[in-house]
This record gives C-alpha cells, structure tokens and sequence, in this order.
C-alpha cells in the first residue's frame, strides 16, 4: 500500500507547491499595499479564501498573497517573518507562538468542527458513533485503512489528540498512512483507497460532490475546530506589513468580515462558523 501510494503522493506533492505560490494577483505590489497570509488547507480548499478576499483586496488595493500550509508550517513561515499575518488553528500553538514575541493582536474568527469520514460500507462499524476517540480505537481494532494528514498541520495535531484519548500508538501500523499533504489532497487518497480520514467539515463539504466518502462520526464537543489569527510583531519582524496586515485583519473580524464568512455555503451548508455566532 506504502509503494501505491507513493506515485500519487509524488502528484500531490507537486500539487501542494502550486498551490503555495496561489496568490489572488499575479502583478508585484508596492510596499504596503501587499500583505502575506500564512495559513491553513483547510481555508483554501474550502474556498473560503477566494469569496471573502478577493472583493476585499479589489476594495481596498491591497494583494493579499496567500501561503497554504499545516498550521505548524505557517507558524515557522510566520516566525522567521515570511509572512505578515496567520490564520490557523491549533490553539496552544497560537498562544505560545504570541508568548513567544512572535505574534500580536490574537483574535478570534471562526470554527468548524472536525468529522470522520470514510467508505460507505464501513468496515470498522463507526457510523452513527459520538465518541472519536472510540471510533479510532475500532478503526484500529479492524486494522481499516486510516490515511492521516502527517504534516504538523492544526488536523494532524488534533487527530493525534484523538489517537492519545484512544489508547492507541499508530505510527508504524500496517491500517495507519501518513500522507505529509493537505486536507484535499487526504480526502482524494481516502476516497482512492477506502480509508477513513479525520477531516474539517468545511473541506469535506466543499469536496463532497467529487469523493465517495460518508461522514461517519460527527458531533464529538473534542473535536470543535476554533481558528484564529494573528499579526506578526512588527518589533521582532521590522519589515512586515503591519499596517496592511491590520486592515486585514481588522475586515476579518469586523461586522462585515463576520457576515460574509457565516454566508460561505456549499450545497446549502455553512462550512464556518463566525466567532460573533458564538456557537
């Protein structure tokens, strides 16, 4: 299984490299009418990104470059001052990159909530459970294939969690693959390989039409996804685009900003939440 999935992974890998480069204007932009976003897959593949910046950058003359990475990756970009401003999701990670000098100005955005997904005919007996962390330890107990993020991203970090709560050690296990890809990308190779998947539901949702996979376990209060963002300190980073960034992240969590992430929608559903929603 490791030596078919390498090929595709090799594609993928390419993939990810395109879309690290997306930027949502090509032309090279002035000092301080550019900002770099560091930030999730999950934002991207949803398409989350595209519906709220491009009008705003249109409004406002300002590129709003985006880097599309695990939530780990952004905050190391982030911290060697390769980017302006994040937005993430692993909280901890968050909190210690600001307690750390590197970031500024916290704030509160939006979540989702993570599900598993996976082969309709469900050979590990999940669907309909609550509890993830008894799902994972049935998936195991199966030994049904598990494709995993295994990228340091705000997933991985939390389905690691999961695995911790289950009792269970994966990591050189025939069922358990670690991709080192984005959620999209995961989400092709489960629904290639009839594997679950720990994934975001907005990513699910938005790839839904082009997978055969089920949503198998939702529901868990553990596996709420919170993301939230942050300025780069400008007095550690003195090049960043601080006053770009802010307006940016002003407009993000702004009335306006909060309104058009809650009217983000596929096939009906909101794929995020705003945090002025509160739940």
């Amino acid at each position: 299984m490791r030596r078919a999935l390498l090929p595709l992974a090799c594609g993928l890998l390419i993939a990810g490299v395109a879309a690290l480069l997306w930027t949502l204007y090509d032309a090279p932009s002035e000092p301080g009418t550019s900002v770099t976003l560091a930030t999730t897959t999950s934002t991207e593949n949803s398409g989350l990104l595209r519906y709220l910046l491009k009008p705003w950058s249109k409004e406002t003359g300002i590129d709003v470059r985006v880097i599309a990475v695990g939530t780990g990756k952004a905050l190391a970009l982030a911290g060697r001052g390769d980017a302006d401003l994040l937005l993430v999701h692993a909280r901890q990670r968050e909190d210690a990159f600001v307690e750390q000098g590197h970031g500024i100005d916290r704030r509160d955005v939006m979540w989702n909530d993570f599900v598993i997904v996976g082969p309709d005919a469900d050979p590990a007996g999940i669907r309909g459970m609550q509890d993830a962390a008894k799902a994972f330890a049935r998936i195991a107990q199966a030994g049904a294939a598990f494709i995993s993020r295994g990228d340091d991203s705000g997933t991985h970090i939390r389905e690691q969690a999961v695995w911790k709560r289950a009792g269970v050690a994966p990591d050189g296990r025939d069922f358990y693959h670690k991709a080192g890809q984005g959620m999209g990308p995961c989400l092709t190779m489960a629904s290639q390989r009839d594997a679950y998947v720990l994934t975001d539901r907005g990513t699910y949702l938005a790839m839904q039409a082009n997978q055969a996979l089920t949503e198998l376990v939702e529901g868990d209060a553990a596996l709420r996804n919170p993301y939230g963002a942050i300025l780069v300190n400008p007095e550690k980073h003195p090049h960043v685009e601080i006053d770009a960034a802010r307006k940016l992240l002003d407009f993000l969590t702004s009335p306006e900003g909060q309104a058009r992430i809650g009217a983000f929608r596929k096939g009906g559903e909101v794929l995020f939440h705003p945090h002025r929603s509160g739940s």
